[in-house]
């Protein structure tokens, strides 16, 4: 019996891991405004997309960052998606979005398991929040976290979190153009 609980838990960690770097599947975040986001609309970016509880205080700590970083970053191609997964999120993101004021989109998603594919995350095991990918200019997922990952440890998750966006903004491609009027000479 001992020998069998140790290979479970010797086992447990590799059930866990994602398979990166890999293509980032299509994600569309529903929003309150009644207009859908596509993940696919930030191709040319470095995007942070991170699910959330949003009751959950480390969740919460992490939004709060990223929204630092948001303003910090964004004008070199960084941008941040967020969507909750909490039970009847629809209603609660409005008042989350009043109360944090983000600096991106926030949205919702009502299917647990289209979040869990997203992830790669074993359907079997509960979730640790919040969950976070970083993708590339090129929609490749380069990283992701669990909410009990030492990444996210409150600690050194701002730092880790400003380290990884530099990373990747630091690599090859130049930042999606804006699309928009031109300007006259």
């Amino acid at each position: 019996m001992r020998k069998a609980l140790a290979l479970i838990a010797l086992t447990l960690p590799s059930l866990v891991a994602a398979n990166v770097p890999r293509p980032a599947p299509d994600f569309v975040v529903n929003m309150n405004n009644g207009a859908p986001i596509r993940l696919s609309q930030y191709k040319g970016k470095v995007v942070a997309f991170i699910f959330i509880l949003t009751t959950c205080p480390h969740c919460q700590k992490c939004i709060t960052y990223l929204i630092k970083n948001q303003d910090e970053f964004g004008p070199r191609g960084f941008q941040v998606l967020a969507a909750a997964i909490d039970q009847g999120a629809a209603s609660l993101v409005p008042n989350f979005v009043n109360s944090f004021k983000p600096l991106f989109p926030v949205g919702y998603s009502d299917d647990t398991n289209q979040v869990l594919t997203f992830m790669e995350h074993p359907v079997m095991l509960i979730p640790r929040m919040p969950l976070l990918s970083f993708i590339d200019r090129q929609g490749q997922i380069r990283a992701q976290f669990e909410g009990d990952n030492k990444f996210l440890d409150e600690a050194s998750m701002e730092k880790n979190l400003r380290d990884q966006i530099e990373a990747l903004l630091k690599e090859g491609g130049a930042p999606a153009k804006k699309s928009g009027p031109k300007k006259s000479k």
